[in-house]
């Protein structure tokens, strides 16, 4: 039986800054589920959940925040992490910081 790692150990083991992938994996391997009943979560293939958490893919905020929604996680959380690695991505040195916007 495999040992089961909490998220915050399964991220300090990660090279780099936390990128959008790297948090659903951990989210993945946390709960202990396969990568093809994680993908059905979110509405998309295997292989692009794959490509996805292993950074050959970069999600748009849209899409990170509907991630969100079906993870039942912080929109915020998710769409900061997409917006990061979407510049990372264009190779710009900016951080993005968040602030969530009243309604009228």
């Amino acid at each position: 039986m495999p040992i089961k790692r909490s998220a915050s150990e399964f991220l300090s083991e990660l090279d780099g800054p936390l990128t959008f992938g790297g948090a659903l994996a951990a989210l993945r391997e946390t709960e202990e589920v396969s990568l093809a009943a994680f993908a059905r979560r979110l509405r998309v293939s295997r292989q692009h959940l794959c490509d996805i958490e292993q950074g050959r893919k970069v999600v748009s905020a849209e899409r990170a925040a509907r991630f969100a929604r079906a993870l039942k996680q912080p929109e915020a959380v998710f769409v900061k992490l997409a917006l990061d690695d979407t510049l990372r991505a264009a190779k710009l040195k900016y951080a993005v910081e968040l602030h969530a916007l009243g309604t009228r």
